[in-house]
């Protein structure tokens, strides 16, 4: 049981892609691990992009924080509701609560919703370089010990009560947040469109408009219009050392483009990325030295390292996100990718 070994998923290192934005401006390579093949050299036509472009991908960082509700059950409806006023009220006190769980962890919000007479309440922190989880369960096990030692009428529901929400498709993340919010964008001059892409700006927007804004819609997707973030998603959390089910409400974004006299705006907004650069996960030797070569363990300030990381994260998923949907305004472009780069080979490499 105390055998430790690992799962062999391939990795290869695609790019530079150029980055520019609040949190960093550089060129990098990434690192993808995964078995779809062709993501790398579709994410790689995507990085060659960038690199054509003035300024690259602007990676703006809007918000961050990490987020745990609890449950609560109180004598009725009411109490739950002057235990929501209390709360609000004493926010600097909870704030110190929390501060005594850790050194980096910092409560910046609460939320609630009551149903009956069970409370629900969301706390939302910010925890530096870390993706959080381990820390705002920490901190939430330390509030909710407060909230029961000093305000009569409620008790202990659970730790957790799917308000977070963690691991999870809901509206709550992408309205409150949790993660990082990270928007990407990339102004693509019109012959780098028609001449590496093999596409137009207006194509790329009307199939924008018809398959992930209206065939999202019919499939009743929530807070979510995308083509493949999670391919991406999954292959740089697994080369980084994330919790890769955390891709459930990471892919919950929008990609949206514009026709601008012929050239290409293209952007995705992805407002739940959650990843970190230290914490568990991060002591595999293969992971500190991906995280080392995307410049993610330099010494800055607290949760600047996470920061680049989300930044990097973001910038891939555009660049995945572009080369499919360039692929996609040409019929048979995408299966020909595939069976070029997934038909399986005998021993001596011939295709079967």
């Amino acid at each position: 049981m105390n055998d430790m070994s690992y799962a062999a998923v391939p990795m290869q290192w695609v790019g530079p892609l150029r980055i520019t934005g609040n949190t960093l401006d550089d060129s990098v390579d990434v690192p993808l691990a995964t078995y779809e093949t062709p993501l790398w050299p579709s994410v790689g036509r995507g990085a060659r992009i960038t690199t054509l472009t003035e300024k690259g991908v602007v990676a703006t960082l809007v918000d961050e924080r990490m987020t745990r509700s609890i449950l609560l059950e109180a004598d009725d409806a009411y109490t739950a509701y002057t235990t929501v006023t209390r709360l609000e009220a004493e926010f600097a006190q909870l704030q110190q609560v929390v501060a005594g769980s850790s050194r980096f962890a910092q409560l910046i919000d609460l939320h609630h919703q009551i149903t009956g007479n069970l409370l629900f309440l969301r706390f939302e922190f910010t925890t530096g370089d870390a993706s959080g989880h381990n820390m705002a369960t920490l901190a939430s096990d330390h509030l909710m010990d407060h909230i029961l030692e000093t305000i009569p009428g409620v008790r202990y529901g659970s730790i957790s009560g799917n308000y977070c929400t963690d691991k999870k498709a809901t509206a709550v993340n992408g309205i409150l947040g949790r993660g990082k919010n990270v928007i990407t964008e990339l102004l693509i001059p019109r012959e780098v469109v028609e001449q590496r892409l093999h596409t137009t700006a207006r194509q790329v927007v009307e199939l924008n408009i018809r398959k992930n804004l209206i065939g999202t819609l019919l499939a009743g997707g929530i807070r979510s219009a995308n083509a493949h973030y999670a391919n991406m998603l999954l292959a740089f959390y697994l080369a980084t050392g994330q919790d890769a089910a955390n891709i459930v409400e990471g892919s919950q974004g929008i990609t949206h483009a514009e026709d601008r006299d012929g050239d290409l705006y293209f952007s995705c907004t992805l407002p739940n990325l959650i990843v970190g650069t230290i914490g568990n996960g991060k002591h595999a030797s293969f992971v500190d030295e991906n995280l080392a070569r995307l410049g993610c363990r330099e010494a800055r300030e607290p949760g600047a390292n996470a920061r680049r990381l989300a930044a990097i994260a973001a910038a891939t998923v555009l660049c995945g996100e572009l080369s499919l949907m360039a692929a996609q305004t040409n019929r048979g472009e995408l299966m020909r990718a595939h069976t070029q780069f997934e038909r399986p080979t005998s021993s001596n490499g011939v295709q079967r």
